[in-house]
């Protein structure tokens, strides 16, 4: 028997060892930035498509009020309210004090600069597709922001999502790099590839999601449940959206429909951001998104 207990003892800390090191936060290789010069200009252009000020500025903010970004705002899912934190320049309690490799981290491998796992209410699986020259601009004009000295709250989760090593787990899961469509495309539908898998994370919202919160990629853009339970958020595949691609383009600039009604809800705000960007991006987004499959299949387990 005692032998037995020994051996079970060991095979016990040969598993727990190998997960803490299977769930270990991640980090970039400091090798990909380094030389890598910003561009102040790329930088405020990837802030708005990225949707930062969306999240991160104070509930109720409005016109130039959303570039200070003190967090506050409640995101409110099945597994409980997430509360976005303070990314402002404030070196306390902000992000100032971080370098272009601590918000690499945050945005590719969803890791804080003390090795803490990020939960994916922050949309790093998005966010992983993102450049290395791309993230050190996003970082540069983040600096020239207002610094904000409101203290980020707490997350209200429960037990056991409260556990951060477990997102290490959900990591290995659900954490994803790589494109979802494939194939031979154009450079307009690359960039308009790059704008909705990556910077506008649009599938972290339009694609629905398995019952421990990963996203179903056979999925992709077909439309999902409002986490909040009030209504659907609609599809984006071809056979849902059957805009022109002038269409979508002037949608996501003025947030006027082809049938003259106006965009509502947080589409009002995601609109503030792509009116932001050029006429081709937009575009872009659009051409993107007509090739975008239809007919899909459910892959991932519920």
């Amino acid at each position: 028997m005692r032998r037995i207990f020994f051996y079970v003892a060991v095979f016990g800390l040969l598993v727990g060892l190998a997960g803490l090191v299977l769930t270990r936060p991640k980090r970039v290789d400091e090798a990909q930035l380094s030389g890598l010069t910003p561009n102040l200009v790329r930088g405020e252009e990837i802030f708005f498509a990225a949707g930062c000020a969306s999240c991160h500025s104070a509930p109720k903010s409005q016109g130039n009020e959303k570039l200070l970004l003190t967090g506050g705002r409640r995101f409110e899912t099945e597994f409980g309210t997430f509360l976005a934190p303070n990314i402002s320049s404030d070196p306390n309690v902000g992000i100032g004090s971080w370098s272009a490799l601590d918000l690499a981290n945050a945005l590719v491998h969803g890791t804080g600069p003390d090795g803490q796992h990020y939960y994916p209410a922050f949309p790093y699986n998005s966010y992983a597709n993102m450049t290395p020259s791309d993230i050190v601009s996003l970082h540069a004009f983040l600096r020239t922001l207002p610094a904000a000295d409101t203290e980020s709250e707490e997350h209200d989760v429960g037990f056991p999502f409260n556990i951060r090593r477990g997102l290490g787990g959900w990591k290995l899961l659900f954490s994803k790099p790589g494109w979802v469509v494939e194939g031979d495309l154009t450079d307009q539908e690359l960039r308009g590839r790059y704008l909705v898998e990556a910077l506008g994370h649009c599938a972290e919202c339009h694609t629905p999601r398995n019952r421990l919160g990963g996203l179903k990629r056979g999925l992709w853009l077909s439309g999902a449940p409002n986490p909040n339970g009030k209504g659907r958020i609609p599809g984006l595949t071809p056979d849902q959206l059957d805009w022109s691609s002038a269409d979508i383009a002037e949608y996501l600039k003025s947030g006027f429909t082809p049938d003259y009604d106006s965009a509502g809800g947080e589409m009002v705000e995601v609109i503030e951001n792509t009116s932001q960007l050029s006429d081709d991006d937009r575009l872009a987004i659009a051409a993107y998104l007509k090739v975008v499959p239809e007919r899909q299949i459910e892959l991932e387990p519920e």
